[in-house]
């Protein structure tokens, strides 16, 4: 059996010639990067104004409303129909509401108090509560309110 044998060995162990000498060029695509950057941003912008910190409740509806720009800019007390009192979301006993104000407005002093009232809660809840806050020192109370649908009315008995 003779074999010839040529100058090339055809072996799967040989080493691959190197093909170019230079630099290798190492590029990274960011455009996807980017593109879940800018929809995250976009989702952040539409769902942050839709957050409301604390208790939902329904508001006493008056002629003349201050519009509030900024929920995160005031301490707000919460009273519900059934009389709970919240502090933010935390729902907090009368007995302890000044203490727990008063410890938020230690660690925030720029912030106010916002207290919003449901409308169905009786005149003694909302007094109680307004007392527990001056009882802890606290004098300036913002009162929340609803817009009228029908705008500034006068006042009973104005002609």
């Amino acid at each position: 059996m003779n074999m010839i044998v040529t100058g090339r060995r055809n072996n799967k162990h040989t080493r691959p010639r190197k093909r170019a000498l230079g630099v290798i060029k190492a590029d990274i695509n960011v455009t996807p990067l980017v593109d879940v950057v800018l929809v995250l941003l976009i989702i952040f912008m539409v769902v942050t104004p839709m957050l409301s910190k604390g208790v939902s409740v329904d508001l006493p509806i008056t002629a003349h409303h201050d519009k509030r720009t900024d929920d995160n800019r005031d301490v707000v007390v919460a009273v519900t129909h059934r009389g709970q009192v919240f502090v933010g979301s935390a729902e907090v006993p009368l007995e302890r509401l000044g203490e727990t104000v008063a410890t938020e407005r230690r660690r925030h002093p720029d912030k106010g108090i916002f207290l919003k009232g449901d409308a169905r809660i009786d005149y003694g809840q909302a007094r109680r509560v307004m007392e527990a806050l001056h009882r802890a020192g606290i004098e300036q109370i913002q009162l929340g309110t609803e817009e009228s649908s029908k705008g500034p009315s006068s006042p009973a008995g104005s002609r």
